[in-house]
């Protein structure tokens, strides 16, 4: 009797992820409460896997909760300004001791050979440096910021050439003047301006929230910097939520190509939403990774494997490779992540003013999405724009659907006659026919 091992399906599914990662740049921010609460030692060994898969990091460290441990232990109460803290000479002590402790942490723990642990045997070479240039805040509504500053440049150059001799390169929330200084810098906008300027493929921020919820508590898988705005514009400013989204937001905008919110108190958060294709998170992207489109002959594979166990249940006609090659430009895909999950076609009948709309499918794991009600209308859409007066459907288990969505119940007499000579009676398809709008 054969053992059935769960892994290896998931491993199965994950082999397209791992090969399209290899050679990638991810830039992935591990924001101090992580380290803080003891996930640092996992965090690590997701890193060190994804470094053995071939996957370029660059990766960004906060430091806000050792920092305020540290300051409140020395009595030090820092001026805060719209969320941000004046980092003055006592601040500056702390963050810079801070910053050097957590870095040494991490250089050792992904040093090689720890005993016991995905890590065990995994030469890793982990580089750090001057590797980010800074400037002050300067004064700001008449207060003076000091050491406080934001990003002037990131060095792509030298952090390219880390990558290519295959190292992983570590940035504190630190930045170097010209001048010799040092200055505090927020975390987010360091993994931002990294990311944008090595256009790296990811930009991964993982923080406290799981990502972005609806207002009924639902996960939102996706959004443009657009949608994501006005949850920008209310977040608390100098919150964890409005500085991951201000920099999610503006890596997407100046073409970072897909920016992930993760929560780290997620064990399995950062490899979840690598290696599976809706993935944990929230994903932050200019260009939606789902998309309604005019079907190509590349998608024949594609809409073989969505039908075919429609086919099976007796809910479609079968249809041949050489059929759908013959029909291509009549259909319509939803395309999720380079997987047809939905389909519709729209035949038409020369010299009627009548179509078909055929072979509505919609994948079995993304059925509720009202993905069959977007096919619907694009093809309504295109229906129109020919000129059309109306479209029909032939089926046989999803008749109440249609009505719910504007058929009407009517007989072989409203087809057009090479449809109704073809109509196949062992079936007993119902029809319905929809009436389009002007």
């Amino acid at each position: 009797m054969d053992k059935h091992f769960p892994f290896v399906d998931w491993f199965r599914n994950a082999s397209p992820y791992i090969n399209a990662h290899r050679g990638r740049t991810f830039v992935i921010l591990i924001e101090g409460e992580a380290m803080a609460s003891g996930r640092g030692e996992q965090l690590v060994q997701d890193l060190a896997l994804l470094h053995t898969l071939g996957v370029r990091l660059v990766v960004v460290f906060g430091t806000r909760p050792q920092v305020q441990e540290a300051l409140s232990r020395a009595s030090v109460e820092p001026t805060r300004v719209n969320g941000k803290w004046v980092a003055d000479r006592a601040v500056m002590a702390h963050v810079e001791q801070v910053a050097a402790h957590q870095r040494l942490w991490l250089e050792a723990r992904l040093s090689l050979g720890l005993p016991s642990t995905p890590l065990h045997g995994v030469e890793l070479s982990v580089i750090s440096g001057n590797l980010v240039t800074a400037k002050p805040l300067g004064v700001r509504e008449g207060v003076d910021f000091d050491h406080s500053g934001e990003v002037r440049r990131v060095r792509a150059g030298a952090i390219e050439g880390l990558l290519d001799k295959g190292s992983l390169v570590l940035l504190p929330p630190l930045g170097f003047s010209s001048t010799g200084e040092v200055f505090d810098l927020d975390a987010a906008e360091v993994a931002q301006h990294a990311a944008v300027a090595l256009k790296a493929d990811k930009l991964i921020l993982l923080g406290e929230s799981e990502g972005l919820e609806d207002e009924e508590g639902e996960l939102m898988r996706q959004l443009t910097p657009a949608e994501a705005e006005p949850r920008l514009a209310s977040a608390q400013p100098g919150s964890e939520l409005a500085r991951h989204l201000n920099a999610a937001c503006n890596a997407a905008l100046e073409g970072v190509a897909r920016t992930h919110l993760l929560s780290w108190r997620n064990h399995d958060a950062l490899l979840g939403e690598l290696f599976t294709r809706d993935g944990v998170g929230t994903m932050i992207t200019q260009h939606r990774y789902e998309q309604l489109r005019s079907a190509k002959l590349n998608d024949i594979a594609g809409l073989l494997e969505l039908l075919e166990p429609l086919e099976q249940r007796g809910m479609l006609v079968a249809r041949s490779r050489e059929r759908l090659e013959h029909e291509i430009d009549d259909y319509m895909v939803i395309e999720r992540d380079g997987m047809v999950i939905g389909c519709a076609a729209l035949h038409l009948f020369p010299g009627t003013q009548v179509a078909e709309l055929a072979c509505v499918a919609v994948h079995g794991n993304y059925r509720g999405g009202e993905r069959g009600e977007r096919l619907i209308e694009a093809l309504e859409r295109r229906a129109r724009k020919r000129g059309l007066s109306d479209i029909f459907v032939l089926t046989t288990h999803t008749a109440h659907w249609f009505v719910e969505h504007g058929f009407k119940p009517a007989s072989l007499e409203d087809l057009p006659p090479l449809k109704r000579e073809a109509y196949n009676h062992a079936r007993k398809s119902k029809v319905l026919v929809k009436t389009l709008a002007g």
